[in-house]
């Protein structure tokens, strides 16, 4: 019951994934990403111990299918899990467990994959890859949303979704945009909205952190 999108901007080099879910709270258990190494989504029957452990993987050199493969195969429960992994290159790796239920899909693009699970459609992860690859002109977050949007246009889950994540890293050890919506009746468009009102604060919080001389102080001192 979770449609999800990993990218990269070929650009920038930024990371990210994208993820909704008619579950609360999908943003503290599903996307992983770490800056100059990749980006990792672990869904169904969900085990968040898994994100870490391909980055991981991929910080010592494997590629996103090496990662993978070797990631399933010290999973005894790999049965229930769903994963998609992308390395810094841009190339990604998916896998469906035997026992993760359907309608189920996953789609590989580039500088992308998208993963999905109990939704009306395994087509949906084809539509996101689509619409992620058809914003090619857009920063990171917005061709993540386009595919998340473009995952419940194509069908999304039977269930409502509630909520929903954005995480993109970029140069530092901390996220360039942590953004979530925990329990929502439109989730991704708020998840949007928040995107929209955090886009202008990105790089001067960077800035504050990393040189803080040179950022002007924000009303609120944060």
């Amino acid at each position: 019951m979770t449609f999800s999108l990993v990218g990269r901007c070929a650009r920038t080099g930024m990371l990210g994934a994208a993820v909704t879910t008619s579950a609360i709270g999908v943003g503290a258990r599903c996307p992983f990403a770490r800056a100059g190494v990749g980006a990792v989504l672990t869904q169904h029957r969900t085990d968040p111990r898994l994100g870490p452990l391909a980055l991981d993987l991929l910080e010592r050199g494997f590629a996103a299918e090496q990662a993978l493969a070797a990631v399933v195969a010290a999973t005894p429960h790999r049965d229930w899990r769903q994963l998609a992994v992308l390395d810094a290159s841009g190339d990604a790796a998916t896998f469906s467990g035997a026992r993760v239920r359907p309608e189920r899909g996953e789609a590989r693009g580039t500088d992308c994959a998208a993963i999905a699970n109990i939704v009306r459609t395994p087509a949906i992860p084809v539509e996101m890859v689509a619409a992620f690859e058809n914003a090619l002109d857009q920063p990171l977050p917005d061709r993540l949303l386009a595919g998340l949007m473009a995952g419940q246009s194509a069908g999304g889950e039977f269930r409502p979704v509630v909520s929903a994540a954005l995480l993109i890293v970029h140069r530092e050890i901390f996220p360039y945009v942590d953004l979530r919506v925990d329990q929502h009746d439109q989730p991704i468009e708020a998840l949007a909205g928040l995107w929209d009102a955090y886009r202008a604060e990105a790089d001067p919080y960077v800035v504050r952190a990393v040189d803080p001389d040179a950022s002007a102080p924000p009303p609120s001192q944060v």
